[in-house]
């Protein structure tokens, strides 16, 4: 019995010295120990859609005249119909995407009015949430909204006005009126709705230079990983948890090439996205003249946002784990302020990580 109760207390102390140690030295936020789905359920970010919205016609006015008990001829009773619905776009931080919106939103109609002086209800407004940093162009492309903050609202259409009822129409020389409005027709607009801030921050590089990767390493975002260039045909996003509960939105957009600001390639398409976003990843391949692929998206952001020049941003090397790829990131970091890493491995991602905290607390490196 001593010899069992002693294992069993040195098997206790092992496993307490083993918990003390991972969670010592396991960064948290690097990956997560709960296995990803297998279920093909990715949806893919919408950043551009076309709206046509339609506001709720108003409720039709009431012809009716009361006959009481003790009067047969009271007079008008006709009630006011009820206002149509509005269609209006809300900007929120619980949506991300587009991908829920559809092409036609329409408001529902305001009732019609009663008899006995019973107005109809008004219908209710249509809500359509949208992602913070949502750009309204009308059908002209001229831009009508920016939903920017969190709560803003944007009108896209009015609904109609209820007509009045044949009481409304009562005079000293018209006493039996039998006249009613009818209600006003809703206004129908066509919008194009464009989101530019996707996230916080975004990765920025050329095609297979390891974004998708990356972003799978750093989240549990599934973005398609291949051996060819211009795999990641939409943006995905990923959120990357931190300790404190504090939660960084990191995207992967697709791969730039020169020319881009010209709309070669995918083009300002993606571009765009990269205007808000509050620090930028340059991910470049150690295996591809990181250099010149550097050079070439500075001017490519320059060109297309002279503002990205006052931006946020570091600079990782990529496949670091190669022996090509180590050599020319030791000669690298001679020179410049970067961070080696490899996507693949999970090699040097905290350090990474915590520059991502940096940029999004706003912190100078």
């Amino acid at each position: 019995m001593r010899l069992i109760n002693l294992f069993k207390s040195l098997t206790l102390t092992s496993q307490v010295q083993i918990i003390r140690l991972s969670s010592d030295y396991a960064p948290k936020a690097l990956r997560s120990l709960k296995a990803k789905s297998t279920r093909n359920t990715v949806q893919y970010y919408v950043d551009s859609y076309r709206v046509r919205a339609v506001g709720g016609s108003g409720g039709d006015g009431c012809i009716s005249f009361l006959s009481a008990w003790c009067k047969d001829h009271a007079g008008p009773d006709g009630g006011d119909g009820g206002n149509g619905g509005h269609v209006i776009f809300q900007a929120t931080y619980s949506c991300k995407s587009l991908n829920h919106c559809k092409s036609v939103v329409q408001a529902q109609h305001g009732e019609k009015g009663y008899n006995k002086d019973c107005c109809g209800k008004n219908a209710q407004h249509v809500v359509v949430p949208v992602p913070l940093g949502t750009i309204i162009r009308d059908a002209s492309g001229r831009v009508v909204g920016d939903l920017s903050s969190e709560g803003v609202m944007f009108v896209a259409a009015r609904g109609g006005s209820g007509g009045r009822g044949n009481k409304f129409f009562l005079t000293d020389t018209e006493q039996a009126p039998s006249v009613a409005e009818l209600g006003a027709v809703g206004e129908t607009n066509v919008y194009t709705l464009e989101v530019r801030s996707m996230a916080h921050i975004g990765l920025i590089g050329f095609p297979n230079a390891g974004k998708s990767t990356l972003l799978r390493a750093l989240t549990r975002a599934r973005p398609t990983v291949a051996p060819y260039p211009f795999t990641t045909l939409r943006p995905h996003i990923g959120m990357v948890p931190y300790d404190d509960y504090e939660q960084v939105a990191i995207a992967d957009l697709p791969g730039l090439i020169p020319g881009s600001h010209k709309n070669y390639g995918l083009g300002i398409q993606f571009l765009q996205h990269a205007e808000r976003c509050r620090g930028l990843i340059y991910l470049l391949d150690a295996t591809n003249d990181p250099l010149t692929q550097y050079n070439t998206l500075s001017y490519e952001l320059q060109q297309y946002n002279a503002n990205f020049t006052n931006r946020r941003a570091c600079i990782v090397i990529n496949k670091i784990d190669l022996d090509e790829g180590k050599r020319v990131y030791e000669d690298i970091k001679k020179s410049m302020n970067v961070i080696g890493i490899s996507a693949k491995t999970g090699l040097n991602l905290s350090e990474l990580l915590r520059v991502v905290r940096e940029m999004y607390d706003g912190e100078e490196r």
